[in-house]
C-alpha cells in the first residue's frame, strides 16, 4: 500500500455533516469519524471492517459512513464530537482523550503493562470493562474494545541510542504515558497526528518517532528517513482501539442492532490482532532487507524508563481517584499474569 493512498485527507465538512443520524425507511446511516486515515492498514481498516460487518449482519438496516482523521473532526477530537452529539459514534484509542480523564490510558496501554491478550482478558473477565463503562458514562459515552496492535516498536531514531545520555534533548513523537515517561529522561515528547509524522521526521523537526510497529511504520515510510529502529516499546506493550457510542444514540438502536454492533466490534478486534501479528512479522523481514537495523533498547535505558514510569504512575494515582481504582484492578491482574507468563510463555518463547 502506497503511503499517499491513506495519508491524503479529505475535504473539510460542514457542521451539518456531523449532525443527527439519517433515518429513512427503517434504515439508519450514521457518520463514524476515526482518529486515523481510514485506509491506513491495521488502525484504519479496523474501523472500516467494523462498519462492513455491521452492514452485513444487519442486512443494511444500520450502516456507517467512515470519515478519516481530520475529515469531519480533528484526530484527537473524536470522543469530544461523540460526547457533544456531533457524531453518534467514533473510533480511536481511548488515550487520545486522556486529557478528559487520565485513567483512559489504562484502557489503551500503559508502560510495562499488559500484552494484548492479557489486556482483553482483564477487560472481559477482570472487571476492566465495568470500570471503563462507568468512567465513560460520566461523559455520556459507551465504549467497546475493537482491536489491539500487540507489542509496538520503541521508535525510529536518527542517531544510535547507546545510553540514557543520548536521549537528552531529543524531539520525539510519542503518544500516551510513554511521553510523560520520556520527558522525565530529558526528551521533548511531542504528540502529533499520524499523518504528520513522516514530514516532521524528514524535515528535522523530529529526531525520533514512535508510531506502531513494523507493519504500519513501513506503510508510513519511516524507514526511508532512518534505518535505526529500537525494540520493543516498553511504553506500549500493547495498544487497544475502541468503538465509542454516544449513549443517547446507542439507546435509539434496537436490541438486535446493539448486539450486532457489539459482535462486530469483537470480530474486528480479532481480525486486527491477527492482521498486526501476521503483517508485523513479514514487514520486519522486508525492512531488514531494506537495511533497517532492529536494535535492542540498552539495559540502562530500559531501567531508566521503568523508574520514570513508576514516578509518572504514582503521581497520576495521587491526583486521580479514577486512576487509583482502575490501577488497583489492573495491577492485581497484571501481577497474576506476570507470574503465569513467566512460568508458561517465557520458557517456550526462549526455546522454541
Amino acid at each position: 500500500m502506497k503511503r499517499r493512498t491513506f495519508l491524503t485527507a479529505g475535504a473539510g465538512a460542514t457542521a451539518a455533516a456531523l449532525a443527527t443520524p439519517a433515518i429513512a425507511q427503517g434504515k439508519i446511516e450514521w457518520n463514524l469519524p476515526t482518529s486515523f486515515p481510514k485506509n491506513a492498514p491495521g488502525v484504519g481498516t479496523n474501523v472500516t471492517g467494523f462498519a462492513e460487518k455491521v452492514a452485513a449482519m444487519s442486512d443494511g438496516r444500520l450502516t456507517f459512513k467512515v470519515f478519516g482523521g481530520g475529515e469531519l473532526v480533528p484526530p484527537f477530537g473524536v470522543e469530544d464530537a461523540v460526547q457533544q452529539g456531533k457524531a453518534p459514534v467514533g473510533h480511536n484509542p481511548p488515550y487520545y482523550a486522556a486529557g478528559k480523564n487520565p485513567s483512559l490510558h489504562w484502557f489503551t496501554a500503559v508502560p510495562f503493562g499488559m500484552t494484548a491478550a492479557e489486556h482483553y482478558a482483564w477487560l472481559r473477565y477482570g472487571g476492566g470493562q465495568e470500570l471503563w463503562d462507568d468512567i465513560y458514562a460520566q461523559r455520556n459515552l459507551k465504549p467497546f474494545y475493537s482491536g489491539n496492535s500487540n507489542t509496538q516498536s520503541a521508535g525510529w531514531f536518527k542517531s544510535e541510542i547507546k545510553s540514557l545520555d543520548d536521549l537528552k534533548g531529543l524531539n520525539m513523537r510519542i503518544a500516551g504515558l510513554g511521553g510523560e515517561m520520556y520527558r522525565k529522561l530529558g526528551v521533548n515528547a511531542v504528540l502529533m497526528p499520524p499523518p504528520e509524522i513522516f514530514q516532521a521526521l524528514q524535515s528535522g523537526a523530529l529526531d525520533a518517532a514512535e508510531w506502531v510497529g513494523p507493519f504500519l511504520d513501513q506503510a508510513f515510510g519511516l524507514q526511508k528517513i532512518t534505518k535505526n529502529c529500537y525494540l520493543p516499546a516498553y511504553n506500549e506493550p500493547s495498544a487497544a482501539l475502541a468503538i465509542v457510542f454516544n449513549k443517547d444514540a446507542w439507546a435509539e438502536l434496537s436490541p438486535d442492532l446493539q448486539a450486532i454492533c457489539e459482535a462486530a466490534a469483537l470480530a474486528a478486534s480479532q481480525e486486527a490482532l491477527a492482521q498486526f501479528d501476521y503483517h508485523n512479522a513479514r514487514a520486519m523481514a522486508a525492512l531488514e532487507a531494506e537495511g533497517v537495523i532492529f536494535r535492542d533498547v540498552p539495559d540502562d535505558v530500559a531501567e531508566g524508563l521503568k523508574k520514570a514510569w513508576e514516578e509518572v504512575r504514582d503521581e497520576l494515582t495521587a491526583q486521580s481517584e479514577d486512576v487509583a481504582r482502575v490501577r488497583e484492578s489492573y495491577d492485581a491482574f497484571l501481577a497474576e499474569s506476570v507470574k503465569y507468563a513467566n512460568a508458561m510463555n517465557l520458557p517456550l518463547l526462549k526455546r522454541r
